[in-house]
């Protein structure tokens, strides 16, 4: 950190739907005044292993639904004992000093149940885990986490938060463009080219499972042995039912417009164990079965396509694990002839790190008290500034950097949101 304008080293931490791992991306960010070019590098990005024993923990407290406040207390504190754990790892690997090279850090932490769109007598809420004062204590940083509920707070639904980042990295002159996120849940964000509105139109939201179905039919074929179809190789052994796929995807959250968000609460393994018991009903194979799991996430992505952005996507950027899995991805491109899809690699960030980067930007702009570019089609363009400071020994260092870059808006509730933003190559 530096007087001269932002000059800040972040690391990212997050946990998907999937809980295979911890993703961690070292990031650095500078800026010289507000109003300028935010220019960013990623510095090292990694993936720390979730134990099989906190993994079964979560899951026990997602699929019951009924814990008790002792088992979710318990499990707060091992999921913050983890990332921290994750975090030292993490610089062991790639000889990082946690005192000297890291200002700041962003934890998204485990969603363990989300509800964005409540039924009478519920409110819109989020329950995410991964105590910030365990990590802030254990490593003697700063941590900003819990970023959804300030969404929500503010009548947002609080996921899927990418738009922000994906316009600020993929919006372009001329070109309609889409990313489109396959984790546990898919998600998708269209980015407007600049002559038709730009930054002002992008949107998100979720399509509905990405892997989650896939990964829980591979675990109960395998026995526990696979936890995910390796390139797609067992669905593409399969058959497709197209009837079971039609039938799946008449159910009501895929014809609802944005903002619409989901999870495990909605397309958990329950769902998927029916759909399971109902292929081997028909009489399907354990690879016919995958194959048409695999189609009910590629459809899901591809009709939305053809119904939502009102105009042909020039350009697809995949991310997440699924952007790994065949099956999926040449439904898209067979679907699309015309339609140029790439790994969001060709756009100078590291697909795998997409997701843990934005938690580093999300933490840093806490600090500087700066709000996210609020996406279209979304209920309130109230802005908020995300996340929950938990502080450590370099607080007071990280508020006179606050203070001193935004100095020239002291007497405004925020910094203006970053409009412009430059990936910067390790060299």
């Amino acid at each position: 950190m530096t007087k001269m304008g932002l000059d800040i080293t972040v690391l990212g931490l997050n946990s998907g739907t999937s809980m295979d791992c911890v993703d961690l991306a070292l990031c650095h960010f500078k800026q010289a005044t507000p109003e300028d070019s935010l220019k960013m590098r990623l510095i090292k990005y990694d993936e720390v292993e979730i134990p099989g024993w906190i993994k079964k923990k979560v899951l026990n407290l997602i699929k019951e639904n009924k814990s008790s406040p002792e088992e979710i207390a318990q499990v707060n504190v091992h999921l913050g004992n983890l990332f921290a754990s994750a975090a030292e790892e993490f610089c062991v690997r790639h000889s990082i000093s946690l005192e000297n090279d890291i200002d700041l850090i962003g934890s998204h932490g485990q969603t363990i149940w989300y509800i964005s769109d409540p039924q009478p007598g519920q409110v819109r809420s989020v329950l995410t885990m991964a105590e910030g004062a365990m990590i802030a204590n254990k490593l003697q940083k700063t941590v900003v986490s819990d970023f959804r509920i300030s969404e929500q707070s503010v009548g947002r639904q609080g996921a899927p938060m990418i738009a922000f980042f994906d316009g600020l990295l993929l919006v372009h002159p001329t070109k309609f463009r889409a990313c489109q996120n396959i984790g546990g849940i898919s998600n998708v964000c269209f980015i407007y080219p600049e002559s038709d509105g730009g930054l002002n139109k992008t949107f998100d939201y979720d399509c509905g499972p990405g892997n989650i179905f896939i990964d829980a039919a591979m675990r109960h074929f395998t026995n526990g042995n696979l936890e995910y179809d390796p390139d797609g190789k067992w669905g593409k052994m399969g058959k497709v039912d197209q009837d079971m796929v039609d039938e799946y995807l008449s159910h009501p959250f895929f014809s609802r417009d944005p903002p619409k968000t989901t999870g495990r609460e909605m397309f958990g393994d329950g769902e998927a164990l029916e759909l399971i018991e109902k292929a081997a009903s028909k009489g399907l194979s354990q690879y016919d079965t995958i194959a048409t799991i695999t189609r009910i996430t590629a459809q899901a992505i591809v009709n939305d396509y053809k119904r939502l952005p009102g105009r042909p996507i020039d350009e697809l950027y995949l991310c997440g694990g699924g952007a790994k899995n065949a099956n999926i991805v040449d439904f898209i491109k067979e679907s699309f002839p015309n339609m140029k899809v790439m790994i969001l690699d060709e756009a100078g960030v590291d697909a795998a790190a997409k997701e843990a980067i934005t938690f580093a930007f999300q933490g840093m702009e806490a600090i500087l008290g700066r709000p996210l570019i609020i996406p279209d089609k979304v209920e309130s363009k109230e802005q908020v500034v995300v996340g929950k400071v938990t502080p450590g020994t370099n607080y007071r260092k990280l508020q006179r950097l606050a203070v001193e870059f935004g100095q020239e808006h002291i007497n405004s509730p925020y910094l203006p949101p970053v409009r412009k933003l430059i990936v910067e190559r390790m060299p």
